[in-house]
């Protein structure tokens, strides 16, 4: 999978080498030669000094070929100008750009172009810490969805993870067992130390907290 990332602030630079570390084709992109510090001497993509939206530092980048493209720097109108760029002129596939303002990140949501606010995931995330500790709302874009968290229970010991589920309201993605987390199959039995992480409708967040008792 090649890779174009505009932007090597701080989190450009991090997904830039969590990307490389996985070892995808990654080229990252800023207008300043010594932002590329921030990789540090484990990096092994293709860094370009140059705008994230002129055309031919695009082309140099191999955004004629890219699967993903990323505008992650500090301004909006840079990243929303890049991700156009990049998805109605090169037609890459999946876009993303960081946007700071929440209004502009609904406003300048499209198919295959992809608007995440900082903003917003952070105020979420704080909410959740305030609301709920064990449940992140964030993690899910629709809203619908939030993941939760439920610590070791006698509850649910022995009993399988398809009699825990609850259709269209709660349904167990994965088990932390003995400190490594496992994706259970329906006919796996909840063990006694295992910690249960599911996915619940937010809506219906209370009426499965009252249901196992959390």
């Amino acid at each position: 999978m090649h890779i174009v990332i505009i932007g090597c602030g701080r989190v450009g630079s991090s997904l830039a080498k969590i990307l490389s570390r996985e070892g995808y084709d990654v080229v990252i992109v800023d207008k300043k030669q010594s932002s590329f510090r921030r990789l540090g001497n484990s990096f092994n993509g293709l860094t370009i000094c140059g705008s994230g939206f002129n055309h031919e530092v695009l082309k140099t980048a191999g955004i004629e070929k890219a699967d993903a493209f990323c505008a992650l720097t500090n301004g909006d109108n840079t990243n929303l100008m890049a991700a156009q760029v990049a998805k109605k002129i090169f037609h890459v596939p999946k876009v993303i750009a960081r946007v700071y303002d929440p209004q502009r990140a609904e406003i300048f949501s499209a198919p295959g172009l992809n608007i995440i606010s900082g903003t917003s995931l952070i105020a979420a995330m704080i909410r959740d810490k305030i609301i709920e500790e064990r449940f992140s709302s964030y993690l899910i874009e629709t809203g619908d969805l939030g993941v939760i968290k439920i610590e070791p229970k006698e509850f649910f010991l022995g009993k399988t993870v398809s009699a825990v589920n609850v259709p269209d309201e709660f349904k167990i993605i994965a088990l932390i067992r003995n400190g490594s987390p496992i994706l259970p199959q329906p006919e796996t039995i909840i063990e006694a130390n295992d910690s249960i992480i599911g996915a619940v409708r937010i809506k219906g967040l209370e009426k499965i907290k009252k249901r196992f008792k959390i």
